[in-house]
């Protein structure tokens, strides 16, 4: 009986998570997911025998999980901080690939499915999308939002995010995301009077 290798799951994790983030989910295979993770394709079936699915799902959670870490741990010194950490992970992601890499949830989330039902790669990405929208708004609610208004500034914020990273992509340009930061800065500030 072979050991199975947490570090060589999660770099097929990651490595998927990159490639999804870089050419979407359904222009991306199987096999160039292995390969891009320097992974041989048996072992990818091995700890993913229910295929591309599963790995994209997989991905879907993973790069959702780096991004709440993130998130939870800027988010103790209160919302702005957060919202910093936010939009200065998506800037290193966006420049350091060269405006070749966006958000692999985004990827995911928007599309089309191969069938009528939801995909668990997308319930992934909701599920994904809900967490980080929690996390912010819970920080606001802690530093004097209401919790309507927190919840809508929440979601605003992840969707304001999600979107200038698409847009930095296809401009090749950092500055959407840099003017989103400014006014997204402002409105939490006023959020929460501080």
């Amino acid at each position: 009986m072979t050991r199975t290798s947490p570090q060589a799951r999660e770099r097929i994790v990651a490595g998927a998570a990159d490639m999804i983030s870089r050419r979407g989910l359904n222009a991306t295979s199987i096999r160039e997911m292995a390969k891009h993770a320097k992974a041989p394709l048996g072992s990818t079936y091995h700890y993913f025998p229910e295929g591309k699915a599963q790995l994209a799902t997989e991905a879907v959670r993973y790069a959702g999980e780096l991004v709440a870490r993130i998130l939870r741990k800027e988010l103790r010194t209160g919302p702005v901080a957060g919202l910093r950490a936010l939009l200065a992970l998506w800037r290193t992601i966006v420049i350091e690939s060269d405006f070749r890499a966006g958000c692999p949830v985004l990827a995911v989330s928007i599309e089309e499915p191969p069938t009528e039902e939801i995909p668990a790669a997308v319930a992934a990405a909701a599920e994904v999308f809900d967490e980080w929208e929690n996390l912010l708004a819970a920080s606001l609610r802690e530093h004097g939002a209401e919790p309507e208004q927190a919840a809508q500034l929440a979601t605003l914020v992840v969707a304001a995010v999600e979107g200038t990273v698409a847009m930095c992509r296809a401009k090749r340009s950092i500055q959407p995301l840099d003017n989103t930061a400014e006014q997204l800065q402002v409105l939490v500030r006023s959020a929460i009077n501080d």
